[in-house]
């Protein structure tokens, strides 16, 4: 198992201290870079590591407040380290945090915890002026079912900010099995979405639910100009002999390609025309 440039056993025995990867954490500039430090705190998650995450969540610093919410929300992996101690602290330090890059990673957090009393917690900040608040709300309760979470994703998935909607889309259609009215026409609403992203999870999430209003919009997407691996898991997933004309034109305008969609356009077929040629 590797996380980024290390395994696991080097995360695990890597010499330095708490203080020392802290220290490292907050002064690189590069964010990738950085978030190695945070892995490594996050691997060690013994109680010191969360006793200094907690007291970097009450700094006046708000990268350094960023940086203990990081740490909480996978503290442990890949085995969860305190979890409830982890979401205590930030349930705690949400309602009286107004940075947008620790309000997202607090909406983030909350998403690796798991934990459905997040979603009350962070719903009302689905209205949050800053996209990438909005996105960390998506993120936190994407994996929760409750009416609350799913009404938030409805309405996140109709958001201005493109990567929010595709997110909320994606939460809606494939992050959970609920099946709504409401989650129908939500997802229907995307399927001409001009994010690829967006309407490519609305056109799956439609398909997993065997919902046939799915099909039209689904043939003008194979037959448009360009396809996507979710235009073809869309089709795997309904399974219709409908779709078969389509597909066939594509694998016949693929014979020779090593396209990467070639795989998934043979398992659509597979799943539409069980004989995968009609």
């Amino acid at each position: 198992m590797t996380h980024g440039r290390y395994t696991r056993e080097e995360r695990l025995s890597d010499p330095r201290s708490t203080e020392e990867l802290i220290r490292l954490a907050l002064a690189e500039e590069d964010a990738d870079a950085a978030w190695d430090f945070v892995v490594f705190l996050q691997f060690r998650g013994s109680a010191e590591v969360f006793s200094r995450a907690q007291e970097l969540c009450g700094s006046d610093d708000p990268r350094a407040r960023k940086l203990g919410v990081d740490i909480l929300g996978q503290l442990g992996v890949p085995d969860r380290a305190l979890p409830e101690e982890c979401f205590q602290t930030l349930a705690k330090l949400l309602p009286n945090e107004h940075n947008p890059e620790v309000l997202e990673s607090v909406g983030v957090a909350f998403g690796h915890l798991h934990d459905p009393r997040a979603v009350e917690l962070l719903a009302p900040l689905a209205q949050h002026p800053d996209a990438d608040v909005r996105l960390g709300v998506v993120h936190g309760i994407s994996r929760q079912r409750d009416a609350l979470a799913i009404t938030t994703l409805i309405d996140l998935s109709r958001d201005e900010d493109e990567d929010v909607r595709d997110w909320a889309t994606f939460g809606l259609g494939s992050m959970v099995d609920t099946d709504t009215p409401a989650i129908r026409a939500a997802l229907l609403a995307r399927v001409t979405d001009p994010n690829d992203d967006a309407r490519g999870e609305a056109l799956v999430g439609l398909a997993r639910r065997k919902d046939l209003r799915v099909l039209e919009p689904l043939i003008d997407e194979l037959t448009s100009e360009s396809i996507g691996l979710l235009a073809l898991e869309a089709a795997e997933e309904l399974g219709d002999s409908r779709l078969g004309p389509a597909l066939l034109h594509l694998k016949e305008s693929w014979v020779d390609d090593e396209d990467r969609h070639v795989g998934r356009l043979n398992r659509a077929l597979l799943s539409c025309l069980p004989s995968g040629n009609g």
